[in-house]
């Protein structure tokens, strides 16, 4: 076997987030992997490649805790819509999808997230009636091409969702009810045999591209099929990745169904492990917080989508507390937009601050930022390989320019990657120990190109889908008004910001 290349990386600031530093560092990479760190002239061989990162800030790549890779060619197509509203539009905002469609939306997120200084992510992808092998495939090479990590999880459920919310499909009317009869899904075991069909012959894991379990909501899932996932995730050593309590009707409904909350539900299924990963958990109380925690699962906090969609605000400091372990994800682009990470720090930053004056509670950058690292990297259970420049680590590596005006001047760069930089200082991006981005280019795709099939792709959809749009448009009158009368029922937690006022104004003007 050849011997790994050796490359040295010369004169850049290495970041050291707990100590809000950034001294100067050598870097020498063994292949893909980090072999030895330290002072300026540190040693290398003579035929080691050279890179020069004078003027460059050096920070682990981002890892993305939960992210929707079918969601990219749906970018900025709705303003105000609930979770609810959202699921409605699924059959209008990813119908009619073709392989190539599928390739095409996966690619646009990693390129976006690598230009971004984010280097893996843990992807729910979604494909109707269920997942495929091909399908699959596509998105995984996606990743491939550009050159980053992912863990896939294919989204499955068995329920649809007029189904999973209760009382909803009675609030249809007749001829309504049997225009969602064609959301139907697959039955559980034909999901299950085409997820095994996958796990059993993956060939991407060797380009960094592995396969996890998502069964997407718990109460659109039945309980054989939960036991199901959670059967084929132990049998293949694969993480489970679920959103739970999401959203408060989501609470509601678990109360209606199972009597107890989502995650309570879960954990006596078995289903909370470390290899468990909550997507959102903005309505998790201090009960369902303990039960992750003592049970070593991971949280993702998407901050962004939790707000854009009307969730409210999760409690990130009750989880810290609680030792769930958290990561920082930006959930799909459909819902949230873009794919930034940074934007996504500093919102988890900004978020903790207005909970309450109590600044001694607040969430700090140094814990932002490792959420967002290594936090995200044990969610996709990585966390020994990726989230950290150190002797060992694979070489994911950022390099910010400290000549952007981002960083004039650069006072403490913890502080700054989290509330000042927005992803325009991304210089270059490494991973692996490959140049992925180099001087602001990203370097295995071209842009133009993918912009040209992105616009046909999006052209034809628009088209193929206004059926679907229309019958949105008449489904959405209904979930529009029936599940915010859910979310108006009294629970004992409150996540939605403000609402403390409207009740005193409310008060007030009785």
């Amino acid at each position: 076997m050849a011997r790994a290349a050796m490359t040295v990386i010369r004169g850049g600031r290495l970041l050291d987030i707990r100590a809000h530093a950034a001294p100067r560092a050598d870097i020498l990479l063994k292949g893909d992997t980090i072999a030895e760190i330290g002072a300026p002239g540190l040693a290398a061989p003579p035929e080691a490649r050279v890179i020069d990162a004078k003027g460059r800030l050096l920070h682990p790549g981002l890892v993305n805790g939960h992210t929707h890779s079918h969601g990219n060619l749906a970018k900025g197509l709705v303003d105000c819509v609930t979770l609810e509203l959202l699921l409605t539009a699924g059959s209008w905002m990813n119908g009619h999808r073709t392989l190539e469609d599928k390739y095409l939306s996966s690619l646009i997120g990693a390129a976006e997230m690598v230009l971004k200084g984010c280097t893996a992510a843990y992807d729910l992808t979604g494909e109707f009636p269920m997942p495929t092998v091909e399908g699959l495939t596509a998105v995984g090479q996606a990743y491939a091409d550009v050159g980053m990590r992912a863990v896939l999880a294919p989204m499955v459920a068995d329920t649809s969702f007029f189904d999973a919310i209760p009382g909803l499909m009675e609030r249809l009317p007749p001829a309504l009810q049997k225009d969602v009869g064609r959301f139907a899904l697959a039955p559980y075991k034909a999901s299950v045999a085409q997820m095994k069909k996958a796990l059993h012959g993956w060939k991407l894991s060797r380009q960094g591209v592995h396969l996890a379990v998502a069964p997407t909501i718990p109460h659109h899932c039945s309980r054989a099929f939960l036991l199901a996932c959670l059967k084929l995730s132990k049998d293949y050593g694969t993480g489970l990745h679920s959103h739970v309590a999401e959203s408060k009707v989501q609470v509601i409904a678990g109360y209606r169904q199972y009597g107890s909350t989502l995650t309570a539900y879960l954990d006596e299924l078995g289903m909370v492990s470390p290899n468990f990963t909550v997507a959102h958990g903005v309505w998790l109380d201090a009960d369902d917080m303990k039960r992750l925690g003592d049970k070593g699962a991971s949280v993702s906090h998407n901050p962004g989508s939790n707000m854009r969609l009307g969730n409210g605000i999760a409690d990130m400091r009750g989880l810290l507390d609680a030792r769930v372990n958290v990561g920082i994800g930006t959930d799909g682009a459909s819902c949230s937009d873009n794919q930034n990470m940074y934007e996504n720090m500093r919102l988890a930053s900004m978020a903790s601050k207005v909970q309450g004056p109590d600044w001694q509670r607040w969430i700090t950058t140094d814990e932002v930022l490792e959420a967002a690292t290594v936090g995200s990297a044990r969610a996709l259970g990585l966390g020994d390989r990726i989230g950290r420049i150190e002797t060992g680590y694979k070489a994911d590596i950022v390099f910010l320019d400290l000549d952007h005006v981002n960083w004039i001047p650069c006072n403490d760069p913890t502080n700054q990657i989290v509330h000042s930089e927005d992803g325009t200082a991304v210089h270059s991006v490494m991973v692996g120990g490959r140049m992925i981005v180099e001087n602001r280019k990203l370097l295995t795709v071209d842009l133009h190109e993918l912009a040209r099939k992105a616009e046909k792709a999006r052209a034809r959809l628009e088209a193929a889908n206004r059926p679907a749009r229309a019958l949105y448009e008449k489904l959405g009158k209904v979930v529009g008004s029936f599940c915010p009368g859910l979310a108006k029922e009294p629970l004992h937690i409150d996540r939605f910001a403000g609402s403390h006022h409207h009740h005193a104004h409310a008060q007030f003007l009785a």
